[in-house]
């Protein structure tokens, strides 16, 4: 199996994918026009990404069966071509859940304390300790989180080691309840991103960018923080409404600990203008949050878990676009002899009888004498075609027909 690398990668990750018997190609400045040259002429089965963009083009031009983000989210890959294709879309979701949140609570620790100020006037050669030693502190203020996925929950560990109490909203708690859930972390949970802003003294973002997500920190979000709050993002900067982050900062004194912004540079290094950043109480970050050793060991050993399982068994953990739900609406159970020809001949009827298998499964009895197949269809089998396929191979012991 020849995997193409496109972006920068671990070593342990490259010899653990050798080790797994893959022909690896690393190539990781590719990207646009160059990237799609090199799928095609590498004839590459997998392809392994972390920022670069995977778009229609490129998956359309080889032989791609499965790509693999070596991060947690996926937008920056066309899932929907991919799915279009057959193609596998995996990612290594809660591999740098520690690291983001290590990030996010430097943050807050900084807005509180104020460390970058502290930084740069010793830096400039002044003593200021009248006006830094004025600090909140983080004992007994609220911390609210939107999301509670792996980072959330592992920010959450660290606010309550802190002694800070915890609001959340998440999707996962869809209905809300008001109440404090006791496990693991004590919370309280809230009905809407809104009541936890109105609740919180630091809110921390921790959502994914989906369709849903996006702008869903808005103004009126932002306009229930109260003055002088702080405000954490380490997620993606489009669940963010940009101009009323900018009003809160300015109208409302909001302090706020970036890592991700709306106008970030394509490549690692170059220029960088992005008005949020320049604004007073911003303390800004360059989307660093998964960027530890720690992290990154971590997310090259799920990638080669996930190419090593596709290899040897074709199954691909973590995968993000096979569908919830088929359009199948019937079940054909068969019982057979485990012998050549039998599911040959039920999919030829099925064929002829325009009837379209969404998913099948053969179970092997001991011995493998017999196996019962179960294959998901489309639509109903007519009695007709069913007596055809039942009376057309001495091999099927019984058959009948389940409604999904």
């Amino acid at each position: 199996m020849k995997v193409l690398i496109a972006d920068k990668f671990e070593t342990s990750g490259i010899d653990g994918l050798k080790a797994a018997g893959c022909d690896v190609v690393y190539q990781p400045d590719l990207k646009d026009d160059t990237l799609t040259a090199a799928i095609r002429d590498s004839a590459a089965d997998v392809l392994v990404v972390r920022s670069t963009t995977v778009t229609a083009p490129m998956l359309e031009s080889g032989a791609l069966s499965l790509v693999v983000r070596a991060g947690a989210g996926y937008n920056t890959i066309d899932v929907a071509t991919a799915s279009k294709r057959g193609i596998y879309v995996s990612n290594c979701p809660g591999k740098n859940a520690i690291a983001v949140a290590e990030l996010a609570f430097a943050l807050i620790l900084a807005l509180d304390r104020r460390i970058p100020d502290n930084v740069a006037e010793l830096r400039a050669g002044t003593w200021n300790k009248k006006e830094y030693s004025k600090a909140r502190g983080l004992y007994g203020r609220t911390l609210g989180l939107l999301g509670y996925g792996n980072i959330g929950q592992e920010v959450a560990r660290r606010a309550h080691a802190f002694g800070m109490p915890i609001v959340v909203w998440s999707r996962r708690f869809a209905t809300g309840t008001d109440s404090v859930v006791d496990e693991p972390i004590p919370m309280t949970l809230a009905m809407s991103p809104e009541e936890v802003a109105e609740k919180c003294d630091v809110l921390s973002v921790h959502l994914a960018l989906t369709a849903d997500t996006k702008g869903i920190v808005n103004a009126a979000v932002l306009g229930k923080l109260r003055p002088g709050s702080y405000f954490v993002n380490t997620a993606r900067a489009e669940v963010i409404d940009q101009g009323a982050l900018e009003r809160a900062i300015r109208e409302r004194g909001v302090r706020v600990g970036l890592d991700v912004f709306a106008n970030e540079p394509k490549d690692a290094t170059g220029a960088f203008a992005d008005a949020m950043a320049s604004l007073p109480n911003v303390y800004g970050t360059h989307h660093i949050g998964a960027s530890t050793d720690q992290a990154q060991d971590a997310i090259a050993a799920e990638t080669v878990r996930i190419i090593a399982s596709y290899k040897d068994t074709g199954k691909v953990p973590n995968v993000v676009n096979l569908a919830k739900k088929t359009p199948a609406t019937h079940m054909l159970v068969v019982r057979h002899r485990d012998r050549p020809g039998v599911l040959a001949h039920v999919f030829d009827c099925l064929r002829s009888g325009a009837i379209n298998v969404q998913e099948t499964e053969n179970v092997i009895f001991e011995g493998a004498h017999a196996a019962v197949a179960r294959i998901n269809l489309d639509g109903k089998p007519p009695d007709g075609l069913l007596r055809e396929i039942y009376s057309g191979n001495s091999d099927i012991l019984d058959m009948q027909v389940v409604t999904i």
